[in-house]
C-alpha cells in the first residue's frame, strides 16, 4: 500500500470516527408534537412544553444534544426499535404491555384521566356519569380506564374524538355531559378558560408517565436516569413543572 492511498484510509476512518462520535453525542427523540403542555408547537410553530425543557435539561447535563422528531404515534414502538429515534419523550404512559417491548426511565411524574364537566353543571361525582354521555380521545388510555370501571358500563354514550380539544368544545356546546381526559391535557386546557369547566374530585384511574428507550441501550438508560435524579434532587424539575403546570 502506497503512503498516498494509506493516508487517504486514515483520513477517511478518521472521518468515520469523527462521524459517529458526532451521532452518538445526539440523542433523537420522538413525539407526537400536537400532545400540549407535554410537547406541542407554540403561535410561531416552535416544539415548547414541559416535556421539550426536561429533555433539553437532560441533554445539557449528559453533554449531549437533542433532536425531536415528531412521529405517528401509533408506530411508536416501530420507530423505536427501528432505531430511526433513541427515545420516546412525551407522556408516555408506563405498562407492563409497553415493558414487554421498551425499556423506562424511572416514572417522573404522575397522572390521572380526571372528570371534567362545565362549571354550572349538577354532576360532583363519577357514578352520576350513568346514563350520561362522555367524550373520551380515542386510542388514548382514558378510553381503557373508562371501560374498565363499572360506571363504564352504566355510561349512556361513550363518544370517542380523534383528540381532547374538540371534545372539550364538544362539552362547551353542551353536546356532552362530562369528558375523561389526561389530567397534564385537561388542566392545562381549562386554565386557559378560567371560569368554564371544573374538574371532579373523582377520577378513573392514576397512571406514570417515563422516557422509553430500546432494551440494549442500557448505557444510554442509565446516564438518563443520572440525570433526572439529579434534575430532581436539585429542584430543577419542580421549577420547569411550575413553569407549565397552574396545580
Amino acid at each position: 500500500m502506497n503512503k498516498l492511498l494509506r493516508s487517504l484510509l486514515l483520513a477517511a476512518t478518521g472521518l468515520f470516527v469523527f462521524a459517529s462520535a458526532q451521532a452518538a453525542d445526539t440523542i433523537v427523540i420522538g413525539l407526537d408534537d400536537n400532545f400540549p403542555p407535554m410537547g406541542f408547537r407554540d403561535k410561531d410553530n416552535q416544539l415548547v412544553g414541559y416535556d421539550i425543557d426536561l429533555a433539553r435539561e437532560a441533554a445539557k447535563r449528559m453533554d449531549a444534544k437533542v433532536e425531536f422528531k415528531p412521529i405517528e404515534w401509533s408506530a411508536k414502538e416501530a420507530e423505536l426499535n427501528g432505531k430511526r429515534i433513541d427515545a420516546l419523550w412525551n407522556g408516555l404512559t408506563i405498562t407492563e404491555e409497553r415493558k414487554k417491548n421498551i425499556a423506562f426511565t424511572a416514572p417522573y411524574m404522575v397522572n390521572h384521566q380526571i372528570i371534567v364537566v362545565l362549571n354550572t353543571s349538577e354532576l360532583n361525582a363519577k357514578a352520576e356519569l350513568a346514563g350520561k354521555k362522555v367524550g373520551v380521545q380515542e386510542g388514548s388510555t382514558a378510553v381503557n380506564a373508562v371501560e374498565a370501571d363499572p360506571v363504564g358500563a352504566q355510561i349512556a354514550t361513550l363518544r370517542k374524538y380523534g383528540d381532547n380539544v374538540t371534545a372539550l368544545l364538544d362539552l362547551a356546546a353542551g353536546r356532552l355531559d362530562a369528558v375523561v381526559v389526561d389530567e397534564v391535557v385537561g388542566r392545562y386546557y381549562i386554565h386557559s378558560k378560567p371560569g368554564q369547566y371544573r374538574v371532579l374530585k373523582d377520577d378513573f384511574g392514576e397512571e406514570e408517565y417515563g422516557v422509553g428507550l430500546r432494551k440494549g441501550d442500557t448505557e444510554l438508560l442509565a446516564k438518563l436516569q443520572a440525570a433526572l435524579d439529579a434534575m430532581k434532587a436539585d429542584g430543577t424539575m419542580d421549577r420547569i413543572r411550575a413553569q407549565w403546570f397552574a396545580e
